[in-house]
């Protein structure tokens, strides 16, 4: 008996999954699509990949793809190839020279068999687009009445901006971040809760006002990432980042750090962290049992989630982390269900209506030089059809560029609009920084710096500017070295003086060897 009702539920599951996959083949396959004699070849190019890791891209895009079009094949081309070098050591990747990906990608689309779709990212799209290697949607779109006012329109704007007011590419999803908020918090303190289109400044002023309590009791204002406490070098640059402070010139020569932009970038959040309004790792590592009965629960280390921080920033995924959380928090011994809610990214004061970056998952153009356009177009509104947002929309990481699909789910309700109601920011850097990582990947080491000479003034063993002077003048000798020896090893004992590390830096930094 259970053998036989194992193959009739494995028999039900299959009918099940194809009566879902048949009306997509239909609305979306040509009438020839079963045509033997009319067999062909979609050749889509990215940048990387490799052969034996292609499953996960296929299962995403092209397996219903193809099964909705039975006489296309679709052949997947890198750029570059991870396998070339997936058997070399650090130090023969270190001194190997590193290719430029835009000119690899230029290579399979201009070659003897140029490929007809690519992916790509949004610096990748404008740099092609300059070079008229891709083929304008906008014609297309009206040919076929392709309909734009379904989609977000913050995210065809971006993608129009690399196109230089055309469409040259579509992208079926998006991840964003926005500022999460405890309402119960707010309503202890008796401050009006957060709004869409607040600066950093006010989000700052509320963190102030929302501090209270000390020991086990304290709550914090804002924490500028979901899990733990403290602040690190990079939750400030990601403030600051729509600035592009630099922190060298063009030739990788001079450090331009000791300046009053970056002073003023580090000035607040450090602050904040000196008077715990944002909350130290210490503040929040939880309490032993006295019983030494130890039980592991996941949300110990997620502050937000104990009621301990009444901001946070977050992407998409705390949102079906929260309503998992909301949905199990009777199964949790000294937990209680969040009335959370969610507004937009806080802005610079000096760019108010730029938003966080956003990411643009598989941006897909055609080839200028595409041996199969026409069924490269049919790829691109294929990705991009409401029929593949159906299930692109229960991703609990992105969202669809589709409005229709942007909805709360499991009957939660949030100002879902925070994550795509600003203009996405673009950090991209410039060709001629991209080629001087590339010839000095010892480049890098900059940023350890950063982070040494920040945490000195985090602990007070530095003021900001003194900190900053102190990157530098390391960063300038540290330069000059890395000049001299762009790829091989570079001995950073003079630059590090742990003097100013709290011990639990010190001791990360060094589980990650980069002190000594």
């Amino acid at each position: 008996m259970r053998p036989t009702l194992h193959r009739n539920v494995r028999s039900l599951a299959a009918l099940m999954a194809m009566s879902m996959i048949v009306p997509i083949a239909a609305a979306c396959s040509s009438s020839d699509a079963d045509d033997p004699n009319n067999r062909r070849t979609l050749r889509i190019g990215m940048l990387y990949g490799s052969k034996d890791n292609e499953s996960y891209f296929r299962q995403q895009y092209t397996d219903m793809f193809e099964l909705a079009h039975g006489n296309i094949d679709i052949e997947l081309v890198n750029a570059i190839d991870y396998s070339d070098s997936m058997y070399e050591s650090n130090e023969e990747r270190m001194q190997k020279e590193q290719p430029d990906p835009v000119e690899k990608l230029k290579e399979i689309m201009t070659g003897a068999n140029p490929v007809d779709v690519v992916m790509l990212d949004t610096g990748t799209l404008g740099k092609l687009v300059q070079e008229n290697l891709l083929k304008p949607l906008d014609p297309l779109i009206k040919e076929d009445k392709v309909d734009l006012e379904a989609y977000v329109p913050s995210i065809l704007d971006t993608i129009r901006e690399k196109g230089n007011g055309q469409l040259y590419a579509l992208s079926p999803t998006f991840s964003a971040s926005a500022l999460f908020y405890n309402k119960k918090l707010f309503q202890q303190a008796g401050v009006g809760v957060p709004t869409d289109g607040m600066n950093w400044d006010d989000v700052f002023n509320l963190a102030k006002r929302l501090k209270s309590g000390t020991g086990k009791d304290a709550v914090y204002g804002l924490s500028l990432n979901d899990w733990g406490g403290g602040l690190q070098f990079y939750n400030v640059q990601n403030i600051v980042s729509p600035l592009k402070l630099r922190m060298f010139d063009d030739k990788g020569e001079k450090m331009t750090v000791d300046t009053p932009q970056w002073e003023r970038a580090w000035n607040e959040p450090i602050q904040l962290y000196k008077d715990r309004v944002i909350p130290h790792q210490e503040d929040l590592r939880p309490e032993q049992p006295a019983d030494g009965n130890y039980r592991y629960n996941p949300y110990q280390e997620r502050p937000f989630f104990t009621g301990r921080v009444a901001m946070t920033i977050g992407g998409f995924s705390l949102v079906n982390d929260l309503i998992t959380f909301n949905q199990n928090v009777d199964k949790m011994k000294g937990y209680e269900k969040l009335d959370w809610d969610v507004v937009t990214y806080p802005v610079l004061p000096e760019m108010p209506d730029v938003g966080p970056s956003v990411y643009l998952s598989e941006l897909t153009g055609i080839s200028a030089n595409a041996q199969n356009p026409d069924d490269a177009w049919e790829f691109v509104k294929f990705i991009n059809s409401k029929e593949t947002a159906k299930f692109k929309a229960r991703s609990n990481y992105e969202l669809s560029t589709l409005k229709e699909f942007i909805k709360p789910r499991d009957g939660s309700a949030f100002n879902i609009e925070a994550f795509y109601k600003l203009k996405p920011a673009l950090y991209e850097s410039s060709d001629a920084e991209e080629k001087l990582y590339r010839e000095r990947p010892n480049l890098s080491l900059v940023n350890q710096l950063a982070d040494l000479s920040f945490q000195k003034a985090l602990s007070g063993k530095m003021t900001v500017k003194e900190a900053l002077a102190d990157w530098q003048k390391k960063g300038d000798e540290l330069l000059q070295k890395i000049k001299a020896n762009p790829k091989g090893e570079i001995d950073m004992t003079p630059y590090m003086d742990n003097s100013g590390l709290s011990p639990e830096k010190e001791a990360a930094m060094r589980a990650a060897g980069e002190i000594p």
